[in-house]
């Protein structure tokens, strides 16, 4: 004797998944089951059809069933179905998702160009010091012997006027001259303007 089978046969069907999620909000755990095994897949579909990377709809899409386990108690049957509520927290998570890498994506761009720019900044900084360090040198050479020592001793050395007076052997005053003589000469020398 054959079988007959009969196509398109009503099977017995279980809860309602609106049911299921109201069982959900007041914490029962095997109705939470219920939910996922429900939704699991449509909540992938709709997660990787805005991500398009498995490894990150799959960890989105275990963000979101976690998401109607905590805040169940916030469906409202009267605004729409429980599946659109649940498909609904999916996409906005995974375009949460892209904002968020196109957000760190823009702060590495940044991050990079910043230090690009930096890089550059600290070698023009290193040239225009050694440019203008050689500038200084060049004028120095056009002091003559006494004005040379006194600018080098009172500002390379950090000497006092006093002091320089002193190590060189020269009433105070003389130093004074000598240091104001020089550091004009070597103000003209570098075309720098009173």
């Amino acid at each position: 004797m054959k079988e007959v089978v009969h196509i398109g046969a009503r099977t017995v069907p279980g809860p309602d998944l609106q049911e299921l999620v109201a069982r959900v909000a007041q914490g029962d755990q095997k109705a939470f089951s219920g939910v996922y095994d429900v939704v699991a897949g449509p909540v992938l579909g709709v997660v990787r059809a805005v991500l398009r990377d498995h490894a990150q709809s799959e960890e989105v899409a275990q963000d979101v069933l976690l998401e109607v386990w905590r805040t169940a108690p916030r469906y409202r049957p009267d605004v729409g179905t429980a599946r659109n509520w649940i498909l609904t927290l999916a996409h906005r998570r995974a375009v949460d998702r892209v904002r968020s890498v196109e957000a760190s994506a823009a702060r590495d761009h940044k991050a990079a160009m910043l230090a690009r720019a930096r890089d550059f900044d600290e070698v023009s900084e290193q040239v225009e010091t050694r440019i203008e360090h050689e500038q200084v040198r060049r004028c120095l050479r056009t002091l003559t012997e006494v004005q040379r020592q006194s600018v080098t001793l009172a500002y390379y050395r950090g000497l006092t006027y006093r002091q320089v007076a002193e190590l060189l052997s020269l009433p105070l005053g003389t130093v004074k001259t000598r240091l104001r003589d020089g550091l004009i000469r070597l103000r003209d020398c570098l075309g720098v303007s009173a």
